[in-house]
């Protein structure tokens, strides 16, 4: 078992005694990646990119599909930016339309 220190000042002069500490703070900003409409895709083709790009359900990317169709675009994927690039390059690998966002 560890001690700690009890006396946390010198009592002779009655300085204090200062613990330094260090804390690394990564800041990750969150991106997403949108999926646009277009009219040269099918539903299915578009669906096993998706599952493809994201990992996803086949309902969850039938549900981007239909979203896609229905309103011009879907995010498909939020998180973080190199992710959010990965799952763009997949999705265009058949030339979806893509974009990252912040």
């Amino acid at each position: 078992m560890n001690q700690i220190p009890m006396n946390i000042f010198d009592t002779d002069t009655l300085e204090t005694v200062e613990a330094e500490t260090i804390d690394t703070v990564e800041v990750v900003l969150p991106a997403k990646c949108v999926l646009f409409n277009d009219e040269w895709h099918t539903f299915d083709e578009v669906i096993t990119q998706i599952i493809k790009a994201t990992g996803c359900s086949y309902s969850k990317a039938e549900r981007h599909t239909l979203e896609v169709h229905n309103s011009g675009k879907s995010i498909v994927y939020n998180g973080e930016l190199g992710r959010c690039l990965e799952v763009s390059s997949v999705l265009e690998e058949i030339a979806l339309h893509t974009k990252v966002e912040f």
